[in-house]
C-alpha cells in the first residue's frame, strides 16, 4: 500500500529587474524587505522566494499553482503582497487538513548579495509559516554569471516542500 499521507510539491519563480530602482516598490525577498536598490517587474511584490514556496505548497497539496489562484490578468490583485498570497495559500492547506512538514528553499541571484539578509529572510519565513528553524532551510546562490541570473536582469528562486495530512 502506498502511503499518501506525506506529498512533496515543487516550486519555481522568476522575475526580472526593473531599469531603475522604484522606492515604492523595494526588493522583497521571504517576505522581507532588503536594503537594496534594486526593484523587480511583477504584478505583485515580485517576491520570488513566497512565489516559489506557495507554487511548492499548493503542487503538494494538488491544487494547481499560484497563477490559477491569483492571475496576473485580474487587475484587483494588482501589487498585492504576496504574504497575503502565503496567508491564503496555507488557509487552503489547511481546509485540506494539510500541515507543513519542511521547506527547502534556493534563491538564485547574482545581484544583490543574498547572504547578509539570509537571517532575516529565514526568520521571516519562519515568522510566516509558523515553522521553526529546524523545518525551514534557505540557501542563495549565483549562476557564476551565466544566463539571465548572471548578467543581473533578474533574481529566480526554487523551493521543495513536504505536506502531510494533520
Amino acid at each position: 500500500m502506498i502511503n499518501t499521507n506525506i506529498r512533496i510539491g515543487h516550486g519555481f519563480d522568476v522575475h526580472k529587474f526593473s531599469a531603475e530602482f522604484d522606492p515604492k516598490k523595494p526588493l522583497m525577498l521571504a517576505g522581507y524587505q532588503l536594503d537594496e536598490p534594486y526593484s523587480l517587474i511583477a504584478h505583485s511584490d515580485g517576491d520570488v522566494v513566497l512565489h516559489a514556496l506557495c507554487d511548492a505548497l499548493l503542487g503538494a497539496a494538488a491544487l494547481g499553482d499560484i497563477g490559477q489562484h491569483f492571475p496576473d490578468t485580474d487587475t484587483n490583485l494588482a501589487g498585492i503582497d504576496s504574504k497575503e498570497i502565503l496567508k491564503s495559500v496555507l488557509n487552503l492547506l489547511e481546509d485540506g487538513g494539510f500541515g507543513i512538514v519542511n521547506i527547502d528553499i534556493t534563491a538564485v541571484a547574482q545581484v544583490p548579495k543574498l547572504s547578509p539578509s539570509r537571517v532575516d529572510m529565514l526568520d521571516s519565513l519562519c515568522r510566516l509559516t509558523g515553522l521553526d528553524r529546524g523545518r525551514v532551510n534557505l540557501k542563495a546562490t549565483t549562476t557564476e554569471r551565466m544566463g539571465y541570473i548572471g548578467r543581473e536582469e533578474g533574481i529566480a528562486c526554487h523551493c521543495v516542500a513536504l505536506i502531510g495530512l494533520v
